[in-house]
């Protein structure tokens, strides 16, 4: 088995991912499909000579001491690779997933707007957020790619691998990878803060240490840009928030609701074509009424301010975000339900049905909750039905 033919054979093939598991061909995930190849199933020894191949001394220790070992790899011609090595009932197995070498840009991504506003920011934190494999590597790599481009800016990477690799444009940018560069997360960031920055990308934000050192860091005049594992933007708070004893909730509330910009939560979705995926991102900004939200604690109520507010800041939730592919002909509905985690309000959505008070959905559909918006102008009439996609435009 040639491990470089196979991780270069990902590129013309399309393919995001390969698997490795002993007993079974290799496997490709093309547009979020698993694939088996035509090869011979995959032996242990195999799997020892691949192993070898990808990883360096330090990588195999860290794997036979721990059962698993993170890092990245490049092929010539083809890519880098972001390889996860993992020990499952006694045999090794093996992930890779492909990184293009050529850095991704907003356009190319297809970004909204907003992401190139939040990068011209000089202080504050953004968050980027959603399931394994849903891309938040490759929307922070665009955000750098914009921030070298258009700032002098020195910007310091903290990377679990280092996956995309940058070359200085305007800014200066120095690429950290744990277990390699430095011992931690925590450590790097720490001293980071001595070392001049001012954009901070930490990988992820795993302790509770990490998040005290990025608001900090957020609050005293720099750029944090991090990501969570999580589905959705008042997940993300939350879970941030439940890192803390509870006799510390409001002073971190009050410190998050100071620093935070903005939180993205995406997926993936697998486009009208079959051929390729796209992103359907929610989108959160820290405006006056999300922040008094957070500094209450009423994080269950972050939904209907997003839906509220979402031309005038430019958010939206997952649904809204699912019902604007589908009426762009990028995804049929059949992907925007399946993915939704509230079919039924986006199927109201998408019918065009946003009348308030005839149920609960469709009355949090409305959301305007009108009494408390602090946008609306005296003396104007309570709205008694909005339709289809007229609430969305703007932004």
């Amino acid at each position: 088995m040639d491990i470089d033919a196979l991780l270069a054979d990902m590129v013309p093939r399309a393919a995001s991912d390969l698997h490795l598991k002993v007993g079974r061909p290799p496997l490709y995930r093309v547009h979020g499909e698993l694939l088996p190849t035509e090869s011979a199933a995959v032996t242990d020894e195999d799997m020892e000579a691949a192993f070898n191949r990808l990883a360096r001394d330090w990588m195999r220790q860290k794997y036979y001491e721990t059962g698993e070992a993170d890092f990245a790899y490049s092929v010539e011609g083809a890519g880098r690779y972001r390889v996860n090595v993992f020990r499952r009932l006694g045999r090794m197995g093996i992930v890779a997933r492909l990184i293009p070498f050529q850095v991704p840009t907003l356009e190319d991504y297809g970004l909204p707007d907003i992401f190139a506003d939040l990068v011209s920011r000089r202080q504050g934190m953004v968050l980027v957020t959603g399931p394994t494999g849903s891309g938040k590597s490759t929307t922070l790599a665009a955000m750098i790619d914009r921030i070298n481009k258009t700032r002098r800016a020195h910007v310091i990477t903290i990377e679990d691998p280092i996956e995309f690799v940058y070359d200085d444009n305007l800014s200066a940018i120095n690429q950290r990878e744990v277990g390699e560069d430095t011992q931690s997360f925590k450590e790097a960031l720490r001293r980071a803060l001595r070392q001049n920055p001012d954009v901070i990308l930490v990988g992820e934000m795993r302790d509770v240490e990490t998040v005290e050192i990025a608001m900090q860091a957020a609050e005293t005049g720099h750029l944090v840009l991090s990501t969570l594992h999580t589905n959705d933007c008042k997940q993300s708070l939350d879970r941030i928030l439940d890192m803390f004893p509870p006799e510390q909730a409001g002073q971190v509330r009050g410190m998050l609701a100071m620093v935070l910009l903005a939180v993205f939560s995406q997926r993936l979705v697998r486009k009208v074509d079959g051929q390729g995926r796209v992103a359907a991102i929610e989108i959160m900004v820290n405006s006056p009424h999300v922040r008094q939200l957070l500094e209450e604690g009423k994080t269950a109520d972050l939904e209907k301010a997003m839906f509220r507010s979402a031309a005038h800041y430019k958010m939206q939730t997952f649904n809204q975000a699912l019902a604007k592919l589908v009426q762009a002909d990028q995804i049929t509905t059949e992907e925007a339900l399946s993915n939704s985690s509230n079919p039924e309000e986006l199927t109201l959505i998408l019918k065009g049905i946003q009348t308030v008070g005839t149920s609960e959905s469709s009355e949090r559909l409305a959301m305007v909750d009108w009494a408390q918006d602090p946008e609306r102008k005296v003396g104007a009439e309570k709205p008694k039905v909005q339709r289809g996609f007229d609430y969305f435009k703007g932004q």
